[in-house]
């Protein structure tokens, strides 16, 4: 299998993997009047497929015993379990990060829910594999912390309400009840996803370990199972909106099948990308540096979507003052593994 030899390749994979984790969205952004509960579907399986290609590609180069078949046969059970129960996990977590990007815009969910995601996940990592200098990897969390707040304090400063509406590009659309809901789901959504990288950490590092590929394969497995059971309740009790039916979904337009695919797609590739870099800088680290995909995502909403258009000069400020904070974690993360 494929893995990086030096820490310069296993950066660029894990700078790869935030863009990956930032851009996914704009797949969802990119559909009109099209429920989430309906793309997510599809989403759920173009994560499930990139990572079983990269699997049998990249996973299996080579042969030997490290090959994604080998690897298969020769794991703990446990291990195999822990990374389709981070799966199932993350799924709940992702759902409700694509209905807060629904209600409040991808500026603001992205930084939400990630930001509480990388504090959670980072500290629990690190307590299973102890790689890199604590001190830093501490600042680094420290000033994503700082970003999380500042993007709080901008969403604060709009003028008016944050739209309710997808597209987010009418400041004036918006209602405070339901933005303050969005918030509520983000901070959900970030506390869910918090706790999947641990177990990720358990199947990468314990007993017969899973090789990064097959990591990916059964957490993107049972993220997929998860739909069957979460993505239900959700149609039927909708956070946004009224309940909707699979036959909907059927009906939808193959564009927009084709847009769930592919972001599912580009969440999978970064996933496995960031998953192969922690076999050299261990997973808190690289998982730290991927979840810097808030900078990405707020970039997105801010420049393509114009998600804060309108916004006065402080909510400006406190978004640059964010963006800044987010690339100084990123550096203080990066330098905690060569220290």
């Amino acid at each position: 299998m494929f893995v990086p030899t030096t820490f310069h390749v296993a950066l660029l994979m894990t700078i790869a993997s935030t863009v990956c984790w930032g851009s996914f969205a704009n797949t969802f952004k990119g559909t009109k009047n099209y429920r989430f509960e309906l793309y997510y579907w599809d989403y759920a399986f173009g994560i499930f497929l990139a990572a079983l290609l990269l699997a049998f590609t990249m996973g299996s180069r080579s042969g030997g015993p490290t090959a994604f078949l080998a690897n298969l046969r020769a794991a703990d059970g446990i291990n195999l379990f822990c990374a389709a129960l981070g799966g199932f996990i993350f799924n709940i977590a992702n759902t409700l990060l694509v209905a807060g990007i629904e209600i409040v815009g991808l500026a603001v969910a992205f930084p939400v829910s990630i930001g509480i995601a990388l504090v959670e996940g980072v500290v629990l990592s690190y307590a299973l594999q102890p790689r890199g200098s604590a001190a830093l990897l501490a600042a680094g969390i420290a000033m994503a912390v700082v970003a999380l707040v500042l993007i709080g304090k901008a969403y604060g400063a709009l003028r008016t309400p944050t739209p309710s509406s997808k597209l987010a590009g009418d400041p004036g659309s918006g209602a405070g009840a339901v933005s303050r809901r969005g918030v509520v789901v983000c901070i959900v959504s970030g506390l869910l996803m918090g706790i999947f990288a641990p177990f990720v950490t358990r199947a990468m590092t314990r007993g017969a370990t899973l090789t990064p590929y097959t990591t990916a394969v059964f957490l993107t497995l049972g993220a997929l199972v998860c739909c069957f059971f979460f993505n239900p309740i959700l149609m039927r009790k909708p956070i946004v909106g009224t309940p909707v039916a699979m036959d909907e979904y059927f009906r939808s337009p193959a564009s927009y099948h084709a847009l769930g695919l592919l972001g599912g797609g580009i969440w999978g590739l970064g996933t496995v990308f960031n998953f192969v870099a922690a076999s050299l800088v261990g997973v808190a680290i690289s998982y730290a540096i991927g979840q810097a995909s808030p900078m990405v995502a707020c970039l997105w909403g801010v420049f393509a979507w114009k998600e804060f258009h309108g916004a006065n000069a402080r909510a400006k400020g406190y978004l640059a003052a964010m963006f800044a904070a987010y690339v100084l974690a990123l550096v203080l993360i990066a330098r905690a593994y060569v220290s």
